[in-house]
């Protein structure tokens, strides 16, 4: 029995005993809440339920709770339930009940855990989106890495995620790159406000290699060839960095594109007549504090020319047009203004600003050594995404960046996450799941059949602590993709697999799964030999949501 199943047992019974003493069942939360308690002495699950309803239907809440615990414990695969405190309801399953979801998982197999909370939803989830003027700084790798885990745990929900890469095609930085890589062929200068690093000259070299006359071309021609072949270079470079580090997109979108196909000027118009601009020095303002921004925006400058927003507002447009009703952004810490920024560009064109979420993430900083790694001599001022797979590699990488709230700064420590040693947390997520692979081959050579979901298994011989913690455990899977979904809080997945991977331990400490010397495989061995085929699927699952590898050896 599941914690979804009890809860919605102990619902029913709810209703049962509200109804037989003539009391309004209204009053009932939509969805029970059950948890596992701290000290296990207090049970395998403890509700609240008497404590949330008993003020609404006049009752004592111990009182309405002797009532709920009575029934029950009359209830099949409930052991125990009884009454605590003020009226809380501790229940201890029936071992056979609580083994069920040993079961579940054997049958359910990579799609336990997987739910349908989002079905139906078209999800456009924008990250990373960084400019394509260097390698992949730290700031885009931890989007990377959550971005593409978000995107795992929306889909394990019934969501249908389309990843997308707003590339920055245009602006003031693309040109300040394109300057640098001019200065560095000419054996200039860089500007001061130029881009700096190795790559640089790198870019600089191939453009000439593949254009050996740009620099004797008139000043806009030299530029766009520079423009078109380095930033090129850069963009695909990120691209295979993404990709060697597991995070791929359904859509690169280009900036430009929204400009050059006149959808920014058919945009702004649409906002123009709703009525939401006015003009004041010469420029077009939108009426962004009517709609919770904190100031009024520029929408087209007093040269003519669009301005930031004026691209979100197309851009928001075409995402709707293309059939999205979700909307995501990630972005990085000096971000917070696109909040009310984003939310009034879709209020801009009379739709719904809660089709808009954006998600703001802190920096990430290196650590080895106990002193932060300042830059990369090939990125110039940055520390890149190579430069951290180079040190700890993709697993470890990823890891490390998902396993913490984006809400805060992230410090990863190098000496930390290099180590194949038990405080290395992925190590010992993975090494559980390396352990359990072992079992089972070991098994084989034993000539003991591994369990599959046709195997008969009698489960309710699983009643050692161990047992019962691993696999209410397992049980709490399910609820924790859905959380980390609602939330969009991925690394809840990670801190789970940490507990799962312990309470594994744990139990292969203390029980004995095979049989030695010429003992012979019992029932006992069957059900524990199942217990942990589910709990490596479990621990599978969960890293699969991660982008993380769960190896068969380590």
């Amino acid at each position: 029995m599941t914690p979804a199943a009890l809860a919605e047992l102990v619902r029913r019974t709810a209703v049962d005993v509200l109804t037989s003493h003539d009391l309004d069942t209204t009053a009932l939360p939509a969805a029970v809440t059950v948890e596992r308690p701290r000290n296990p002495e207090h049970g395998d699950y403890a509700t609240n339920l008497a404590l949330q309803v008993a003020k609404r239907v006049g009752v004592a809440p111990r009182e309405l709770a002797g009532w709920l615990a009575e029934s029950l414990a009359t209830q099949d695969g409930v052991a125990e339930a009884e009454v605590a405190g003020p009226g809380f309801i501790n229940l201890r399953l029936a071992a056979d009940a609580q083994g069920a979801v040993v079961l579940q998982v054997l049958v359910e197999g990579d799609n336990y855990g997987s739910g349908d909370a989002l079905a139906g939803r078209a999800i456009n989830l924008e990250f990373v989106s960084a400019n394509p003027t260097g390698p992949l700084h730290l700031g885009g790798t931890r989007w990377a890495a959550v971005g593409d885990a978000l995107g795992r745990v929306l889909a394990a929900e019934g969501a249908k995620v389309t990843r997308e890469y707003y590339f920055n095609d245009a602006g003031v930085r693309i040109d300040r790159f394109v300057q640098s890589l001019i200065a560095v062929a000419q054996g200039a200068e860089i500007p001061k406000d130029g881009y700096f690093g190795s790559y640089v000259g790198d870019a600089a070299a191939e453009v000439l290699r593949q254009a050996p006359g740009a620099l004797s071309l008139p000043d806009d021609e030299r530029a766009e060839v520079f423009r078109r072949i380095g930033v090129g270079l850069m963009f695909e470079e990120v691209k295979r960095s993404l990709h060697e580090f597991g995070t791929d997109f359904d859509v690169y979108f280009h900036e430009d594109s929204l400009h050059v196909s006149g959808a920014v000027a058919t945009a702004v118009d649409e906002v123009k007549r709703r009525g939401h601009l006015y003009q004041k020095d010469g420029a077009w303002w939108l009426r962004s504090t009517e709609f919770g921004d904190d100031k009024d925006r520029v929408v087209i400058k007093s040269d003519g020319e669009p301005s930031y927003i004026a691209g979100d507002i197309a851009y928001f447009k075409d995402k709707r047009n293309r059939g999205f009703d979700l909307l995501i952004y990630m972005l990085g810490a000096d971000h917070h203004g696109y909040i009310g920024r984003l939310k009034a560009a879709a209020a801009a064109l009379d739709d719904d600003p809660d089709t808009v979420e954006v998600l703001i993430g802190q920096m990430v900083n290196l650590v080895k050594d106990g002193k932060p790694v300042k830059m990369s001599k090939r990125a110039g001022n940055t520390v890149s995404i190579d430069d951290l797979v180079d040190t700890v590699g993709v697993d470890a990488a990823r890891y490390a960046l998902v396993r913490s709230s984006v809400d805060a700064t992230l410090d990863i420590d190098l000496d930390l996450w290099s180590r194949r040693t038990n405080d290395n947390p992925v190590f010992y997520v993975q090494y559980a799941h390396a352990r359990l692979s072992s079992l089972t081959r070991n098994a084989a050579e034993l000539g003991v059949p591994v369990p599959t979901a046709e195997t008969e298994l009698d489960l309710g011989l699983l009643t050692h602590q161990r047992e019962g913690e691993l696999i209410r455990t397992i049980g709490e899977f399910a609820k924790v993709v859905s959380t980390a979904a609602e939330l969009r809080e991925p690394h809840r997945v990670a801190r789970y697999l940490e507990e799962l991977a312990s309470a594994y331990h744990k139990f292969y400490d203390t029980c004995r799964v095979l049989p030695q010397g010429d003992e012979e495989a019992t029932s006992l061995t069957y059900a524990r030999l199942g217990l942990c085929v589910a709990t490596r699927q479990v621990l599978a699952n969960g890293l699969g949501l991660l982008g993380v590898s769960a190896p068969e050896r380590m």
